[in-house]
């Protein structure tokens, strides 16, 4: 075996069969970021909208913008932080039977999601109407 087939090697699993588990992993996160985003970016949105309304007395709770915002928000990381796991053990599953790179770009993308959820959560929270 040649050093670059070697390197190829490590990098994706021979097994066809472990190569479809991977890429539908990968497409269950992709759905898990999509969830996320769209409840995140929901959360954000009515979260002002319903805070310009409290400004402009539209509103009689002056907290609800602040509820859910974060309800949104919260539910928005926490299903990122769902999808992360299952797509990190469904991975250390597969590497248990052959040695596969784990740096995978939808990871990547999904930990940002996570920082950026928590991120969302912490303003909202730290913010008073």
């Amino acid at each position: 075996m040649t050093a670059s087939r070697a390197k190829r090697s490590l990098r994706l699993p021979s097994d066809l069969g472990a190569m479809r588990t991977i890429m539908a992993a990968d497409r269950t996160l992709m759905a898990w970021v999509r969830t996320s985003l769209s409840m995140l970016s929901f959360g954000f949105t009515i979260y002002k909208f319903l805070e310009s309304a409290v400004q402009s007395d539209q509103l009689a709770r002056a907290d609800s913008p602040q509820h859910v915002g974060l309800f949104l928000a919260g539910v928005g990381t926490l299903s990122m932080l769902f999808g992360v796991i299952s797509y990190w053990t469904t991975l250390k599953d597969l590497q248990r039977t052959e040695e596969f790179r784990l740096g995978r770009p939808a990871l990547f993308i999904s930990l940002v999601m996570l920082m950026a959820g928590v991120a969302l959560f912490l303003g909202i929270a730290a913010r008073v109407v």
